[in-house]
C-alpha cells in the first residue's frame, strides 16, 4: 500500500496519469491510422510503436489503481486533429509532458511497487520524446 499521508495525492497524480495515457492512446491511435490511409509505412510502424507504449502505460496504471481499490470512468475523449506532416512538432511537447508528469508523481511518497511502475514509465517516455519511436515497454 502507500504509505504516508499524502495517499489521496497520490490516488490522484495516478488517476491524472491514467488519463493523461488514454488521450495519448486516443492521440497516437489517430495517427496511425492517417499513416496507414496515406500508405506511410515508417510513420505507422513508428506510431503504432508509440501507441503500444502508451496503451501499455494506460492498462498498468489501471491495474494499479484497481489494486489500490479505486475506481474510474472515462470521459469520452476526442483525438487531437493534427497532420501527418506535422504530427512530430506536437508529440515531443507531449511526450515531454508525460515526462515531467511522472517526475513529479516520482517525488510523492509512493509504495515501492508504485514507484518501479513510475520509474519504468519515465524510461519509456524519456526514449518516446527523443526517438519519437515506440516498443519500449517490455510486454
Amino acid at each position: 500500500m502507500i504509505a504516508g499521508p499524502s495517499v489521496a495525492r497520490v490516488i490522484a497524480a495516478l488517476h491524472d496519469a491514467r488519463l493523461a495515457e488514454k488521450a495519448q492512446t486516443a492521440f497516437y491511435r489517430g495517427l496511425a491510422l492517417k499513416a496507414e490511409w496515406a500508405g506511410d509505412g515508417k510513420a505507422a510502424e513508428r506510431l503504432n510503436g508509440l501507441l503500444a507504449d502508451e496503451q501499455h502505460h494506460f492498462s498498468r496504471l489501471s491495474a494499479r489503481l484497481l489494486e489500490l481499490g479505486e475506481t474510474f470512468a472515462d470521459p469520452p475523449q476526442d483525438s487531437p486533429t493534427v497532420d501527418l506532416e506535422t504530427w512530430e512538432t506536437v508529440a515531443r511537447p507531449r511526450e515531454r509532458a508525460e515526462i515531467q508528469r511522472y517526475e513529479r508523481i516520482l517525488a510523492l511518497d509512493l509504495d515501492s511497487r508504485t514507484r518501479r511502475l513510475i520509474e519504468e514509465f519515465l524510461v519509456a517516455e524519456r526514449s518516446h520524446e527523443s526517438e519519437l519511436g515506440g516498443k519500449w515497454m517490455e510486454a
